[in-house]
């Protein structure tokens, strides 16, 4: 099999064989081999076609103040929260002394379907994609899967053909993620795949299949937070100088791995603390250390190596959910937290994922008031829809909280 796939168990041996393409970053470089200074690195790295015309996206600060005894129930019923919808920043930032506070990187805003962190790494992906002229592009994950349902919105816009894997029990009335990648892709349920005879009408000259990780959780998915943290670190944005601590829910934790070399290679005193909510810490080192080993692999001979001397103890702070769980699950008060949040602000967190990194960056703010805190907010706002059918009696609880 020519194709490296972390999830070799979802395609059937007959389909394998048909996937004869393998992209890798090694053969989309066209970059002079000499070494290069942080800065120098980043311009060449980044010096490539998009999928989004522009890195911009939206910084808040949020407010935060005490409220004991005030709220009724809920995780955070001791905080309200402010929204400052256009904050001071760059220089200014300095001068602002309004109290507790964090700011919030609002790529939910990117696009109406794709998750801010999937689109990220999506950024760098597929314009590789369409350079060698790749025409289905095959990928996996749950029945509610953001990042099946971003590849199959992204790939639709570009004219390209989707084929979603999605394991688990498929719900009655499609809803949330599931209907997105219904909608503009072709999902098929694993169990039902593996009987189909794939290659029939798929053996086509004209046919190029790409695999795409689930999670797109591979080197190439770091160009995009590259981008990102270049962005950000403009002068009249937070700039190079601050220490600021990112705090970001982590899925595969290839965000928060980004986000760290990123920083790492520009020389940027930023700490990344990621919010552990799939896996083991052991877990999320080894996929740390597995995306730094492909990042050298591929592009170190652009970087002075003492760059990334630092890289190999460790650039991400893990840390546990501050209500531990078995991924997925969501715990009492929590609907009514991000409840609370969306009525004070307008933003919208989800229970599994955003409103993890919400706490921790509140957690941190209240407890270091000069801890310059900010909150990656990676989306998730589709994902309430599925949850609503899954959690039906929390869900239900709203009404009554609404009514009280």
């Amino acid at each position: 099999m020519h194709t490296s796939i972390a999830y070799r168990y979802y395609l059937p041996c007959y389909y394998s064989s048909f996937l004869g393409f393998r992209l890798t970053v090694d053969q989309c470089q066209a970059l002079p081999k000499f070494k290069l200074s942080g800065e120098e690195f980043l311009s060449k790295l980044l010096d490539r076609r998009w999928t989004l015309l522009s890195p911009d996206t939206k910084i808040h600060q949020i407010m935060v103040s005490s409220t004991k005894g005030q709220n009724s129930g809920g995780v955070l019923s001791n905080v309200s929260f402010l929204n400052n919808n256009q904050p001071y920043l760059g220089n200014k930032m300095f001068e602002d002394n309004q109290g507790l506070s964090f700011y919030i990187v609002r790529d939910d805003l990117l696009h109406p379907f794709v998750n801010g962190n999937k689109a990220r790494k999506l950024d760098g992906l597929l314009p590789l994609i369409e350079d060698h002229d790749v025409t289905d592009v095959v990928t996996c994950g749950g029945c509610q899967s953001a990042h099946a349902a971003a590849v199959a919105v992204s790939c639709a816009e570009r004219g390209l053909k989707s084929h979603l894997l999605l394991r688990g029990e498929q719900p009655a009335i499609l809803t949330g993620y599931n209907l997105i990648s219904t909608i503009y892709g072709n999902t098929f349920e694993r169990s039902k795949f593996v009987q189909m005879d794939a290659p029939r009408g798929t053996k086509s000259h004209s046919t190029k299949v790409l695999v795409v990780n689930e999670g797109a959780g591979d080197a190439v998915a770091l160009l995009g937070l590259f981008r990102l943290v270049d962005y950000l670190s403009q002068d009249h944005l937070l700039g190079r100088t601050r220490a600021f601590n990112f705090v970001v829910d982590s899925g595969t934790g290839t965000t928060a791995v980004g986000l760290g070399l990123a920083a790492l290679c520009l020389g940027l005193p930023w700490k990344v603390t990621a919010v552990m909510l799939a896996n083991t810490i052991d877990a999320y080192r080894e996929q740390e250390r597995r995306l730094i080993f492909e990042f050298k692999r591929q592009f170190c001979f652009l970087l002075d190596i003492h760059k990334l001397n630092g890289a190999d103890d460790g650039i991400v702070h893990w840390v546990d959910h501050i209500r531990p769980r078995k991924f997925g699950n969501i715990l009492e008060g929590e609907i009514e937290a991000c409840q609370q949040i969306a009525q004070k602000t307008g933003i919208l967190v989800d229970p599994v994922y955003t409103l993890a990194a919400w706490e921790m960056a509140t957690q941190i703010t209240t407890a270091h008031g000069d801890a310059d805190v900010v909150m990656l907010h990676t989306g998730g706002t589709l994902g309430m829809f599925g949850l609503a059918q899954r959690y039906k009696s929390y869900f239900g609880m709203l009404n009554d909280v609404t009514k009280s």
